[in-house]
């Protein structure tokens, strides 16, 4: 039975016996950011299902991309050069491609104006050392602390991972114990940041061009720890490989590990 004389109840009693965790509220400017974040993961979801949606078009026709990766230039000018006899048939195809210049150019914009604030603000500092780790771009560290806002609302680097809906599903009872799949009961927004950041560690460790670029200017002890977290994850990553079949679980499992490693630098003194 839930109600709100219950729950006040219980709140009082938590509160007494000093187990409530203290939070920051997000000021107007965090959730605005927040907000807008949120509307570019949107526009990539909807740019994703245009695209599939022409892939799907295409397959059906007989027009099947054989030569790499999609979406590449090479990629882009071979659509370029597909006709079809139809002229509703061309039609269609006409309009998916348009949609997905749209889609393009609606994320390209929204990109643009959140790249304003990451230099700006309560963001600035926590995005220089987001970024400093491997597979956190600037846009994406934006995002993390958009998210986050405070990352000593967390105990531990479970609690961090459990926020993400990271960690595994539990079905026990008296001495059984039974673990499943992520629970995928956290912030959605945070858990594919960090999904898609959990990529970059599938080659072993390495200071890239960009990545050195984005480090510049950033204290020596983050540095460290981002170069120590790059060589576990990507060890790690490695040994997952070996064992398990399917990426996905690997990346899910480097993700919540990358997570509790964030949250320890950005609660380090």
């Amino acid at each position: 039975m839930k109600t709100d004389k219950r729950d006040a109840r219980r709140l009082v009693r938590q509160f007494r016996a000093g187990e409530l965790i203290a939070i920051r509220v997000p000021s107007p400017e965090e959730e605005a950011v927040r907000d807008l974040c949120r509307a570019r993961g949107d526009a990539v979801g909807d740019l994703t299902r245009s695209k599939n949606r022409l892939g799907h078009f295409l397959v059906r026709h007989g027009q099947i991309w054989r030569d790499g990766s999609t979406w590449t230039m090479k990629h882009r000018a071979w659509l370029s050069a597909r006709s079809f006899d139809e002229p509703a048939t061309r039609a269609t195809f006409s309009r998916y491609k348009a949609t997905i210049e749209c889609r393009e150019a609606e994320l390209e914009g929204i990109e643009a104006d959140l790249a304003t604030f990451i230099d700006a603000g309560p963001f600035a500092a926590p995005v220089r050392r987001l970024s400093a780790y491997r597979g956190v771009d600037r846009l994406g560290a934006l995002v993390l602390q958009a998210e986050v806002c405070d990352w000593r609302r967390f105990s531990g680097r479970g609690d961090a991972g459990a926020f993400c809906g990271l960690v595994a599903s539990e079905y026990s009872s008296g001495s059984s114990l039974k673990r499943g799949s992520i629970t995928r009961a956290g912030n959605v927004h945070l858990r594919h940041q960090l999904v898609e950041s959990a990529w970059a560690y599938r080659s072993g460790p390495s200071m890239g061009l960009t990545l050195r670029r984005r480090q510049e200017g950033v204290p020596a002890e983050t540095l460290a720890r981002a170069w120590a977290t790059q060589v576990e994850l990507c060890r790690r990553f490695r040994s997952l490989s070996a064992r398990k079949s399917a990426r996905g679980v690997v990346v899910t499992a480097i993700a919540r590990r990358l997570v509790g490693h964030l949250h320890h630098e950005m609660v380090a003194a």
